[in-house]
Order: C-alpha cells, then structure tokens, then sequence
C-alpha cells in the first residue's frame, strides 16, 4: 500500500528532529539521510494523489448507448456505401493473380 505524503513529511519532520537533537555525529548523518529518504517519498506521494486527484475530476467513459450512436454516424462520407464482398475480393485478387501467373510461367513465356 503506498504511503500519504502526510505520512512521510511526519518521518521526515521525525527524521530530522533526531538529527539536530542528538550528539553523535553518525546518528546525526543516519537520520539526515533518512529525513531526505522521506522528502523523496514524500514528493513521489504528491504527485500520486494529484494524479488521483485529477484523475477523479475527468469525464466518466462514455455509456453504452452513446457508444452504439457513434457506430450511426460516420465523418467519412463513403462508409457503408461499398457492399462487404467487394472489400474482401478486391483485398483477395492481387495475391490471386500473382499466384496464377507464377504458376503457369513456363520457358517460353520468359
């Protein structure tokens, strides 16, 4: 589970308050180290909840019904004048003809 940015900001507040508290030079470096650590956290928990954040505040997708009007109505002004058949033999026939003339190529026809 990701940590709040109120969390982290509380260690990295605790981390340093340790840090200028204590006499012991590698207590002191330890926890400045892990105060920054925090901060870093800290930073990468903002921007987290402000992506959830405005993720929240975008449109709902679209419903159903709405989805089934798009299909209705075309920019393109040619969509649904071409019969389905004539698209898928026009796609077929190049490849078809290639293959016919590899086929019954022969010496003299080279």
């Amino acid at each position: 589970m990701a940590m709040t940015s109120e969390f982290c900001r509380a260690q990295e507040a605790l981390q340093r308050g340790r840090a200028a508290e204590t006499s012991l030079d590698n207590v002191r470096l330890v926890a400045t180290r892990a105060a920054v650590a925090w901060e870093r956290e800290a930073v990468m928990a903002e921007s987290r909840e402000a992506k959830r954040e405005r993720d929240s505040t975008l449109p709902e997708a679209a419903s159903p019904s709405e989805d089934s009007d798009d299909d209705v109505f075309s920019e393109n002004p040619d969509r649904g004048l071409a019969p389905e058949g004539a698209v898928a033999k026009r796609a077929i026939a190049p490849r078809a003809a290639f293959s016919f003339l590899r086929l019954n190529r022969t010496p003299s026809t080279l």
